[in-house]
């Protein structure tokens, strides 16, 4: 693993991860050559310090698979993982104590190293739905870090409705999730790729509160050339870039940050192919623009080799 330059040897109260780690076309810049497939998230954690979990939203793991997923981070890796969707979408956070309770059972050899344990809404669940959630925060295991993405509509009106969800949030001391999809939604759908994600993503508002200690911001990016091929293709109104869309956010996570927060940033693109490219040259971007005081840690992706010697290797990714 020496090769893998990694900064995540120093204490950092920001974290940086990907939607997953595990992606095939991810073994230049993240992996390197001959790693299988179950060395991917060692591989992956010695340069990012987080991961969304999302394959528990569709069944827990095996046990076995939980204590595997523990030996092979260190001990400041955070995991992020979803609760169930039995749970979240299916009983709609009721009638589910034994679902919950065997759940944290199997997922037990991970609570020391899951960052963030994350409450993701159906678009449905709506201000009415409210006591349901605040009677479900009360049941979950105490002692926790909680976040909760909302999908409905009134929670990002600025009304009643979205000061009622905050006020729950802030006073039992959880996560409010933040979606950015802003730069996937300012793309055409001109790939498959994109098309896809403009159909799974949700496209809400983006209100930047801190609810509690750990914001998360789940930032859709697009792929960094985006914008370039769309004007090679002769088209005229270009959308706004990655850049543009990421400058709000080189002033807000600075000042979490300052009032000594610990925010959660996740990078997606359509297709994730180039989503670690895309994390690092963002998160560079802002260790060059942040404050003396707040040292963030150096990171970097492994050095591609040149596409000859890859050749002359026999090597195709």
């Amino acid at each position: 693993m020496d090769e893998l330059r990694s900064g995540l040897d120093k204490p950092s109260h920001f974290r940086l991860g990907l939607a997953m780690w595990s992606h095939s076309n991810w073994q230049e810049s993240v992996y390197g050559h001959g790693i299988k497939q179950a060395e991917r998230l060692a591989r992956y954690a010695t340069i990012f310090n987080t991961v969304e979990g999302n394959t528990s939203f569709y069944a827990t793991p095996a046990l076995q698979t939980v204590m595997n997923w523990h030996s092979a981070t260190p001990d400041d890796f955070r995991f992020t993982f979803k609760l169930p969707q039995t749970i979240t979408h299916q009983r709609l956070l009721q009638h589910c104590g034994q679902e919950l309770k065997d759940f944290f059972q199997v997922m037990a050899p991970l609570i020391d190293k899951t960052g963030i344990w994350k409450i993701q809404l159906p678009a449905h669940f709506g201000p009415e739905n409210l006591p349901v959630l605040a009677q479900f925060l009360n049941q979950v295991p105490q002692g926790l870090t909680y976040g909760v993405e909302v999908r409905h509509a009134a929670f990002f009106a600025k009304g009643e409705a979205e000061r009622a969800l905050n006020r729950l949030l802030i006073d039992k001391k959880v996560n409010r999730i933040i979606m950015d999809s802003r730069p996937l939604f300012a793309l055409p759908p001109s790939n498959a790729a994109i098309i896809d994600a403009h159909k799974k993503k949700p496209r809400v508002p983006v209100h930047a509160i801190a609810t509690a200690n750990h914001p998360v911001v789940r930032f859709i990016g697009q792929p960094d050339d985006a914008v370039a091929q769309l004007a090679q293709q002769g088209v005229s109104a270009l959308p706004k870039d990655n850049d543009a869309f990421f400058d709000n956010w080189l002033t807000q996570l600075p000042l979490w940050l300052a009032e000594g927060r610990e925010p959660y940033l996740f990078i997606h693109t359509p297709d994730n192919e180039t989503a670690p490219e895309l994390a690092i040259r963002l998160y560079q971007t802002l260790r060059s623009q942040i404050a003396a005081h707040i040292q963030l840690a150096e990171l970097s992706l492994l050095e591609k080799i040149p596409e000859e010697t890859s050749t002359q290797m026999g090597l195709a990714w």
